[in-house]
């Protein structure tokens, strides 16, 4: 099943490249800028392309349905967060919730999901 349906897509420098893989979870550094998110950490969307350094980036927010490249695996129903790399993993206790994966996610692969950051942690 591949889906999308973005609402908000905002354009954003990135500080550093993010041209290798695109649908990465992203927040803002202290730049202004976009930078892969951290593990288990917040985020303020994912991104759609893949922006070199200082190079605007396409961002969806929340509310979103959107792909994510995967960092492990999960299930349809499961809650996910970021690893260090940006990509999305299934969330563990004391991590962030980033979303609510639409479909099955596996290692490199692309998964549906809908990006509702919670705030909160597992």
């Amino acid at each position: 099943m591949a889906i999308e349906l973005l609402h908000s897509i905002k354009s954003i420098k990135a500080t550093a490249s993010l041209s290798t893989t695109p649908y990465l979870f992203v927040n803002i550094d202290s730049n202004g800028q976009v930078v892969a998110a951290g593990n288990g950490g917040d985020a303020i969307g994912v991104i759609q392309d893949k922006p070199g350094a200082g190079d605007p980036s396409l961002v969806c927010g929340p509310g979103d349905i959107t792909k994510v490249t995967c960092g492990g695996s999960f299930n349809p129903g499961d809650y996910v967060q970021s690893n260090a790399s940006g990509q999305a993993v299934k969330a563990v206790s004391g991590s962030i919730i980033l979303g609510k994966a639409l479909s099955a996610g596996a290692n490199a692969f692309l998964a549906d999901i809908l990006f509702q950051p919670r705030g909160a942690k597992l």
